[in-house]
């Protein structure tokens, strides 16, 4: 995953709802209705939010019957963590090399 396709994905969890209802479906698929249920917002607003994540990638519809429930796409996630991992251990790298040389001194 690019720097460029991460930056929707972060705009896109830089809203707390969006954030807490990709926190919901991580415990399992569920419906914009059974979502707004669980929130203080409409079922208009949870669509138009789940519209966000599905459309940067973390989300997916799943007809089941008649409803239409959404899962979280665990590979687009763990591609995003992949990349943070990366650039953390890249600061863990250049911290430890400041510690060396501050010791050395």
């Amino acid at each position: 995953m690019t720097t460029k396709a991460l930056v929707p994905v972060f705009a896109a969890l830089g809203d707390e709802t969006r954030w807490n209802i990709l926190a919901a479906l991580g415990e399992g698929d569920a419906s914009a209705s059974a979502l707004a249920g669980r929130f203080p917002v409409s079922r208009q607003a949870i669509a138009k939010h789940l519209a966000v994540l599905q459309a940067v990638g973390l989300v997916e519809p799943v007809r089941v019957g008649r409803e239409v429930q959404y899962r979280v796409i665990g590979s687009e996630l763990s591609a995003t963590a992949r990349q943070l991992d990366a650039i953390g251990a890249e600061w863990d790298r250049r911290l430890a090399l400041i510690k060396e040389i501050a010791e050395g001194l």
